[in-house]
């Protein structure tokens, strides 16, 4: 997809991410992250906890929100300034979610709010919330 410039960006503009998270997605982000917290990575301890089974790392899940702002709305090119997110519900190996950015604020030509979500393939939000991001520029534009 083509980037959307700051020139070119209107309110009500959005994209969209789909991402199903993987027992490998997990075990990769725990390495990367250094957090080993054995809701995610141990099967026997999560099957006694409240969730009953292994859940992603909220913040994996967040990762997916940077994809569809740095894939798709505003796209290649943008640098993220800010991100505040409430996680709603637990994310599972096999789920499929969708991440979705729709632009709310063009709050000055360098930089935009977007709001934010995730969502289950139930349709139930993951995790909701808003960034603030500086859209590419016409001429910063590499592809």
């Amino acid at each position: 997809m083509t980037p959307r410039t700051r020139e070119t960006l209107q309110v009500g503009d959005s994209g969209l991410f789909v991402k199903t998270i993987t027992e490998r997605d997990i075990f990769s982000f725990a390495d990367a992250s250094g957090d080993f917290n054995p809701l995610h990575i141990d099967e026997e301890y999560a099957r006694r906890s409240k969730f009953g089974r292994r859940i992603a790392h909220g913040i994996l899940t967040a990762g997916i929100i940077s994809a569809v702002l740095g894939g798709e709305i505003p796209g290649v090119g943008t640098i993220f300034g800010e991100l505040h997110i409430r996680f709603l519900q637990p994310v599972f190996i096999g789920d499929t979610i969708t991440a979705t950015a729709t632009v709310m604020e063009i709050i000055h030509p360098k930089r935009i709010r977007l709001m934010v979500a995730c969502t289950n393939q139930s349709g139930e939000d993951v995790a909701i919330g808003n960034a603030i991001v500086r859209p590419p520029e016409t001429t910063r534009i590499l592809l």
